[in-house]
C-alpha cells in the first residue's frame, strides 16, 4: 500500500487498486490498461498475482458494494477491478471468481460517462468502477486520479454527483440499494412476492 503526504504533511494511506484483464478488449482503448500506464493501477495479466485480502468487483454476484465494506480497503485490503467485455462477462466471472478468495461485490447503480456506453445506467468501464469505490469510501482525489487519464473523466463526476454524494452517506447497503430507486427510473422488486408468503 502507497503512503501519500497531505498538504499538512501527515501520512496517509493509498488504497492499493489493481484489475484483472483479461485481454477481451483493444488494449489501446482499454481504461484499465491505460490507468496502469499512468500508475494509477497495478494491471494483472494472471490471476495467481492478485492480492489475497480485499474486494473485487464483478457485476453478478448480487452484493452491492456498501458501508460495511469500506473497512476492508482502508485497513489494507486491496481494491480490484475485473475488466472483461460486456459481452463475455458471465462465463469471465466464472472463469476469475473460481480461483480468488476476494470478497465480491457489485456496484449501485451510476451512468457512464465513457463514450462507448455513453449515459447507459451500469455500463461502467473498470476505470469507472474502481473510481467509484475509491470515491464512495471517501478516496475523492484518488478516484480522481484513477479517471484522470480520460478526457471524459471528471464528465463521470458530474454526471453522478447526486448519486454518488448519497451513496457515499448511506449508513447501511440495504439504504444504499434503496437509494438507487430515488435517482433512477428502475422497477422495484415485487414486494407483493415477499409478503404473500
Amino acid at each position: 500500500m502507497a503512503i501519500t503526504l497531505t498538504t499538512s504533511g501527515e501520512s496517509m494511506p493509498k488504497i492499493s487498486v489493481h484489475a484483472v484483464w483479461l485481454a477481451q478488449d483493444d488494449p489501446k482503448k482499454n481504461t484499465a490498461v491505460l490507468a496502469s500506464k499512468r500508475g494509477n493501477l497495478r494491471l494483472h495479466k494472471r490471476l495467481n498475482t492478485l492480492p489475497k485480502r480485499g474486494i473485487i468487483l464483478e457485476p453478478l454476484c448480487g452484493k452491492v458494494f456498501g458501508p460495511e465494506d469500506h473497512q476492508l480497503l482502508l485497513k489494507g485490503g486491496s481494491l480490484v477491478g475485473l475488466d472483461c467485455s460486456w459481452a463475455h462477462i458471465e462465463e469471465s466471472v466464472r472463469q476469475v471468481m473460481n480461483k480468488t478468495r476476494l470478497q465480491p461485490r457489485m456496484l449501485p447503480l451510476l451512468l457512464a460517462a465513457n463514450p462507448v456506453n455513453w449515459g447507459k445506467p451500469g455500463r461502467l468501464t473498470t476505470a469507472e468502477a474502481l473510481a467509484t469505490v475509491l470515491y464512495l469510501i471517501g478516496e475523492k482525489e484518488q478516484a480522481r486520479e484513477v479517471l484522470g487519464a480520460f478526457r471524459w473523466g471528471e464528465r463521470f463526476f458530474e454526471l453522478n454527483k447526486e448519486p454518488l454524494d448519497a451513496y457515499a452517506e448511506a449508513k447501511s447497503s440495504s439504504e444504499l440499494v434503496d437509494l438507487q430507486f430515488e435517482f433512477f427510473d428502475i422497477e422495484r422488486p415485487d414486494e407483493s412476492e415477499e409478503t404473500s408468503s
